[in-house]
């Protein structure tokens, strides 16, 4: 717990703070960019991220407010609406992964080597609920 809360203060700090965004800012926009056509119902998304229903929708009006998700309603059915990530939220990830990658390599060099990294990728993705990984791309 103590190293996830460690990592996650780093990122929010030297990669996610500098753009106004924090950690499930950014892991909402990583999620949305996975769904076909960028979209996922706000509940599910809520679902997702371990959020409440008022959550993710605070959560997804300042990434409204930023332009990097816009909402979209359904068409057969007028109670759901989708979370949608626009060009913005695309080319604000397309930024972030580099300083994402460069941070968490810095952090995890300092302490492993090459052959230990992958070792530890390798059994944290048998951990239950892990089929995605911010690396795979």
């Amino acid at each position: 717990m103590r190293s996830y809360a460690l990592l996650r203060r780093a990122l929010e700090a030297e990669v996610l703070s500098p753009h106004g965004l924090t950690f499930n800012d950014f892991e909402a926009i990583v999620r949305l960019s996975r769904e076909d056509g960028m979209r996922l119902r706000r509940v599910d998304l809520a679902e997702r991220l371990t959020l409440s229903p008022s959550g993710v929708t605070r959560l997804l009006d300042g990434l409204q407010s930023a332009g990097f998700v816009e909402k979209a309603a359904c068409d057969s059915d007028a109670r759901v609406t989708y979370a949608v990530l626009t060009e913005a939220g695309v080319a604000m990830l397309q930024e972030l992964r580099a300083e994402h990658a460069a941070v968490l390599e810095s952090l995890f060099r300092e302490s492993l080597d090459e052959t230990e990294v992958e070792q530890l990728a390798e059994l944290l993705g048998r951990l239950p609920g892990v089929v995605e990984t911010l690396c795979d791309e």
